[in-house]
């Protein structure tokens, strides 16, 4: 996705709400803002506080259809606005914020020996039901000379980036690797996720016991069979 340039900003009609603001410049870039795109580019100063407190005015309306009595009810007095935060601050944070700062390395020493980093604990959400998704993370690497390396916290933190937002499994695991392939450039990259979906356990059969794990192999993973079998055995070793 592109920045949006200053010139959509000079553009965008007077009397529109934050979110209709964002929305205007989105499309008039042609730029797509499905659930768990990232948007930061074209979030303004001070529109994410006004988004939020719109977010938080349409939740109480879906309260008060819920025939929610929050007048009297204490439990649920603030609630449309804890809601609100927890969406646009906390839970979907990673479709509203610009990706983390992460200091690259060169790889000085040549490190081109399997690298594995996890288990990873990450937290998102079903696009279909915006029930959470809670799993593990392993991420394999295999480094060449030209590699940036990255510090380990920095692989939780974009973890984290692309998973807080709503989404599917098979997509989010796909845009973490290619997060990740294009700031280390490895001549491997192997990635593994399993999660619990509240989406099974919540709603629906109610089978509490069902997980989904999903990979993604690219490079010396995908081409070479022993290095693929050392990293799956190892996973089964954590």
């Amino acid at each position: 996705m592109t920045g949006a340039p200053e010139a959509l900003d000079e553009d965008v009609p007077a009397g529109l709400s934050a979110s209709e603001r964002i929305r205007y410049r989105l499309v008039s870039a042609g730029c797509r803002h499905h659930a768990n795109d990232n948007i930061a580019a074209f979030v303004r100063a001070g529109e994410l506080d006004e988004v939020q407190a719109e977010v938080a005015s349409k939740l109480q309306e879906v309260l008060r259809s819920l025939v929610i009595d929050t007048d009297s009810d204490h439990n649920t007095q603030e609630t449309a606005k804890r809601v609100a935060k927890m969406f646009v601050r906390e839970v979907f944070a990673g479709r509203y914020q610009p990706a983390p700062a992460v200091t690259e390395f060169p790889n000085v020493s040549r490190l081109n020996e399997l690298m594995i980093v996890g288990p990873i604990t990450v937290r998102s959400a079903c696009s279909h039901h915006l029930c959470p998704i809670m799993g593990r993370v392993w991420i394999g690497l295999l480094p060449n000379e030209h590699s940036n390396l990255i510090g380990l916290s920095k692989y939780a933190r974009l973890c984290d980036w692309i998973m807080s937002r709503p989404q599917i499994q098979e997509e989010a695991v796909t845009m973490l690797a290619n997060e990740l392939q294009e700031r280390v450039q490895p001549d491997g990259l192997a990635l593994v996720m399993e999660a619990d979906h509240f989406c099974m356990h919540w709603r629906g059969v109610k089978d509490s016991e069902s997980m989904m794990t999903n990979s993604v192999m690219r490079g010396a993973f995908l081409k070479d069979p022993n290095l693929r079998r050392e990293f799956l055995s190892l996973l089964s070793k954590k």
